[in-house]
């Protein structure tokens, strides 16, 4: 599925800087921070508040000029745009990068027009200012691009709870985007959107904010000390991505696998480290349930829901 990248979601993955800080529980293990410090000699320079955060070489930034050269090339071949994932190692809306670095990634967005950049951020809350300033800071830029919003910019919220989606979900859809998307991933807890509306200032609109969006992804979490996820989770998330016509693509279990959702392969591992995952799913007409999850491995885990692999993506932008 991917060309550059071992996400499943995205054809190349580009990082304009790397650095970032905690926000939420979403962040207790975080891949890149693991990353910076094995790169750093033991310790994360680039992380934390106050951090400084690293821009990446000019080289690095040439990247995207390349793929855009060989877009014709791509489409020919796959039948769609390549799809990139922006800042898998930091955050494009992160109030500590410098604002001439983000006004330098939107220039180069708008030189690479054939390709779909995927803004995936957990300061949602940060985009809608940051998009403007950035825009605002290019003199000349809007005679070369449309209006806001561009065609190739899809902006994403982490999500990882109820929480989150309650507080974060209404700030992307007030942000104007081509496509909006969750990536839920690590799905820490049920996230129901019953009674979440699009529109909050007008209930009488009555559309369910998970209709207004074009894409839901959803994963477990991988990497050292892993939280497992009930698959209740995600078969909810899944039948009400079906329910309202979303998108529903299940990225990975991580590293712990269910039980009841292992094929012929799983089942001839020697599982271990069996525990129990419990759910509490919020409301009165269900009971607190659990489920039993062995460590398997990430790889081991694999993708398939209830038997089935989910790829859903997004129409073409």
């Amino acid at each position: 599925m991917s060309e550059n990248t071992k996400i499943e979601w995205c054809d190349h993955t580009f990082n304009p800087w790397e650095g970032c800080q905690k926000v939420g529980p979403g962040c207790d293990h975080c891949y890149a921070e693991t990353r910076n410090a094995r790169f750093s000699g033991g310790q994360a320079v680039n992380w934390g508040p106050g951090a400084p955060r690293r821009r990446t070489s000019d080289a690095n930034w040439r990247k995207p000029l390349q793929w855009q050269a060989k877009a014709a090339e791509f489409m020919a071949q796959h039948g769609r745009r390549q799809r990139v994932f922006c800042a898998s190692l930091a955050d494009v809306f992160d109030n500590q990068v410098p604002e001439v670095w983000r006004r330098d990634l939107f220039k180069l967005i708008a030189e690479t027009p054939d390709l779909d950049w995927l803004l995936l951020t957990k300061r949602i809350g940060n985009a809608g200012d940051m998009i403007a300033n950035a825009l605002l800071q290019q003199p000349g830029l809007e005679s070369h691009v449309p209006r806001w919003p561009w065609p190739n910019i899809w902006l994403g919220a982490t999500i990882t709870s109820q929480e989150e989606a309650c507080r974060d979900i209404p700030k992307l859809l007030a942000v104007p985007a081509k496509v909006r998307f969750l990536s839920m991933e690590p799905l820490l807890g049920p996230v129901s959107f019953e009674g979440m509306f699009a529109n909050p200032a007008d209930v009488r609109d009555g559309t369910n904010a998970l209709e207004a969006l074009d894409w839901v992804i959803v994963g477990g979490e991988s990497g050292p000390g892993a939280r497992p996820m009930h698959p209740a989770w995600a078969r909810s998330l899944r039948d009400q991505c079906q329910a309202a016509g979303v998108p529903f693509l299940f990225k990975q279990w991580g590293e712990w696998l269910p039980e009841g959702q292992q094929t012929a392969k799983e089942l001839s591992l020697n599982l271990h480290g069996r525990r129990w995952c419990t759910a509490d799913d919020g409301d009165d007409r269900y009971t607190r349930t659990a489920a039993a999850v062995h460590h398997v491995g990430k790889k081991a885990a694999g993708r398939l829901l209830d038997g089935v692999e989910h790829n859903g993506f997004p129409g073409a932008a």
